[in-house]
């Protein structure tokens, strides 16, 4: 399993760079000129020179690079034209707040549908099954901005259940993570109660069965443990955007986490704020993957690690 791990973390490495690679040149040399985008296009030339100086863009290509890598290594970013502040900072004032947003979306919807979807399995055909087909078809049928503002118009703003705007508390983020969890349930539902499904009708479980095993402790002990592998990789799928945060949700409902500062980098051209969510979410992706392999071999004893 070490030497699985180490592999997998050296194979990384040219991923990585490859991302890095990707990132510099749609950033560096096919998108405009970084002095363009912040200084504007009524800029003199000699500010642009002065500037292109300043943050080294008067180098050669090559040099730009290897500068931009070393930068990269040791955890600088740059500097954030848009907070006035180095983008490592602007990151970690905002993945806390992500991340208060973002897990309990996903652990509070995660168990919600595994659990909803083995009830649908067990009752497979019935009332329960036909009901929650029924919910799920049409929680997937409604937009995603739809819930965000349906649920801040007539929760927050008409019944005053929830605080509408801004963050102050975690009493703030109530809503939000309401509504991730509503808004997800219907595909992940429908998705695990697949798996579950396909999981019920093995050899294995029936024999199981035969043999008076309560169904109940069929259903949990054999049929949820054989099922783990998918939802596994549907979850670790969703991991790296924990730290990016949910953009609609941060920027509906004024929470100040990272989808909201990559938003604000986009529309105001931070350079350097997209580059470090770019980079960041690359790392995360290929972290999440190796997790999801480790976690395979962990779960199943079929699975080996080679």
């Amino acid at each position: 399993m070490l030497r699985y791990i180490l592999c997998r973390l050296l194979q990384m490495i040219p991923t990585l760079f490859g991302a890095a690679l990707l990132t510099f040149i749609l950033f560096n040399v096919a998108g405009d000129s970084p002095a363009m985008i912040e200084l504007g296009k009524n800029a003199t030339a000699e500010s642009i020179a002065e500037y292109n100086h300043i943050h080294g863009y008067d180098r050669p290509i090559l040099i730009q690079f290897l500068y931009f890598i070393y930068d990269i290594v040791r955890g600088d970013f740059g500097y954030s034209v848009e907070y006035k502040q180095p983008v490592w900072e602007v990151i970690r004032s905002g993945v806390f707040i992500s991340l208060s947003l973002t897990v309990p979306i996903m652990v509070i919807g995660t168990i919600a549908a595994v659990l909803i979807g083995l009830l649908c399995a067990a009752s497979n055909g019935g009332m329960f099954d036909k009901i929650a087909l029924g919910t799920t078809t049409a929680l997937m049928s409604i937009n995603y901005v739809i819930w965000v503002a349906a649920g801040q118009y007539f929760l927050a703003f008409k019944l005053g259940l929830f605080p509408v705007w801004g963050f102050e508390n975690w009493t703030y983020l109530c809503l939000p993570i309401l509504i991730g969890i509503v808004s997800g349930l219907g595909q992940d539902v429908r998705f695990y109660r697949t798996v579950i499904l396909e999981e019920t009708r093995r050899p294995h479980i029936r024999t199981a069965l035969a043999k008076g095993l309560p169904p109940y402790k069929v259903l949990f002990e054999h049929v949820l443990r054989n099922s783990m592998i998918p939802v596994v990789t549907n979850v670790s799928l969703s991991v790296p955007f924990l730290f990016t945060g949910s953009i609609l949700l941060e920027s509906f409902y004024g929470i100040p986490g990272l989808g909201g500062i990559g938003l604000n980098a986009v529309n105001s051209s931070d350079l350097a704020m997209v580059r470090a969510v770019v980079l960041i979410g690359a790392f995360l992706y290929q972290i999440c993957n190796l997790a999801a392999d480790v976690a395979y071999a962990w779960m199943d004893p079929r699975v080996r690690l080679s």
